[in-house]
C-alpha cells in the first residue's frame, strides 16, 4: 500500500485525509460500476483502500500483523449481492469514513499531536462532507433541505390552524348535562339530527351510536359523519382523538362504501374529556 507515506504536521495529515477521501468517494460514485465489478463475492476478503493521490483500490488486507496503518473494513465484497446496491454502498461509505478518521488520528498519535493540534485537525476534517454524505446525496441538498423544511413547517402550521378552526367553531355536544340546552342549536345547524335513530331536534345526551346503538357517554370520544350526520363511538369506527385531528372530512364506513371519495366540510369530533 502506501505505508511509507508519513505526514507529520496537521496540514500534511489533512492533505493525506483529503486525498484518501476523494479517492474513496470516487470509487463509490463516478467509478461505482468498476468498484461493484471488483467486489466479487466469490473472491476472498477484500478491502477498499484510498490513497493520498486520490486513487482507490480493492485488494486483500495487508499480510503483516499488525499492519503499518489501520485496516479498512474486511470482506465488503461478501455483502454485495445480499443487499440493495444503495444500502451496500452506504454501508461501505460509513466504514470508509471510520477508516479515514482512524488513519488521520493514527498519524496524529504517532507524531505527538497535542490537544490543540487534534482539535484543529478534526475541525478541518469536519468542514468536508463525509463519504456517506456524498454517496447518499446529503452534501448536495443540504441548503435546499433547510429551505424546504422551513416551507414545510410553515405549511404544516397553516394546515393545523385550518383543521383546528372548525373544532373551535363547532364544539358540538358538551360533556356536562347542564349544557345540553346549548347543544340543540348545533344539531339543527348540521341539518337534521346528530345520530341514527336520534331524530331531528333530539338532545345529544340521547344520541345513539350509529354502529353499536349505545347512548353517548360523557367519558367517551365520539365523531360525527359529515355525510349521513350520524355519530359514532370512536372505538366503534376505529378512530382515535389523535387520528381525528388529521381528518378534514369524516365519512363513516357505510358512507365510504356508498359514496367513495369526495370533499366536503371538516369533520366534527366530540372530545373525550
Amino acid at each position: 500500500m502506501d505505508a511509507q507515506y508519513n505526514p507529520r504536521t496537521v496540514e500534511e495529515v489533512f492533505r493525506d485525509y483529503k486525498g484518501r477521501r476523494n479517492g474513496l468517494a470516487r470509487a463509490l460514485t463516478t467509478d461505482v460500476e468498476e468498484f461493484f465489478r471488483q467486489c466479487d463475492p466469490e473472491k476472498e476478503n477484500l478491502c477498499l483502500y484510498g490513497f493520498p493521490n486520490e486513487h482507490w483500490e480493492v485488494n486483500l488486507p495487508a499480510e503483516e500483523v499488525p499492519p503499518e496503518l489501520p485496516e479498512p473494513a474486511l470482506g465488503i465484497n461478501f455483502a454485495r449481492d445480499g443487499m440493495q446496491e444503495k444500502d451496500w454502498l452506504s454501508m461501505v461509505a460509513v466504514h470508509s469514513d471510520a477508516w479515514l478518521l482512524s488513519v488521520a488520528f493514527y498519524f496524529g498519535a504517532r507524531f505527538g499531536f497535542d490537544k490543540s493540534d487534534r482539535k484543529r485537525l478534526f475541525g478541518m476534517i469536519n468542514e468536508l462532507p463525509t463519504i456517506f454524505d456524498v454517496v447518499s446525496g446529503k452534501s448536495k441538498t443540504k441548503a435546499p433541505t433547510n429551505n424546504n423544511h422551513s416551507n414545510s413547517k410553515s405549511k404544516s402550521n397553516n394546515k393545523m390552524q385550518k383543521t383546528s378552526e372548525p373544532r373551535a367553531k363547532q364544539p358540538k355536544p358538551q360533556l356536562k348535562e347542564e349544557d345540553h340546552e346549548d347543544e340543540a342549536p348545533d344539531a339543527g345547524e348540521d341539518g337534521g339530527g346528530a345520530a341514527g335513530g336520534g331524530g331531528g331536534g333530539e338532545e345529544h345526551g340521547d344520541t345513539l351510536c350509529g354502529a353499536c346503538g349505545d347512548n353517548y357517554g360523557q367519558d367517551e370520544f365520539w365523531i360525527g359523519c359529515d355525510m349521513c350526520e350520524k355519530w359514532f363511538h370512536g372505538k366503534c369506527v376505529k378512530i382515535t382523538p389523535a387520528k381525528a385531528e388529521h381528518i378534514k372530512q369524516y365519512k363513516c364506513p357505510s358512507c365510504m362504501g356508498a359514496n367513495g371519495g369526495g370533499s366536503g366540510s371538516n369533520k366534527r369530533a366530540r372530545p373525550s374529556s
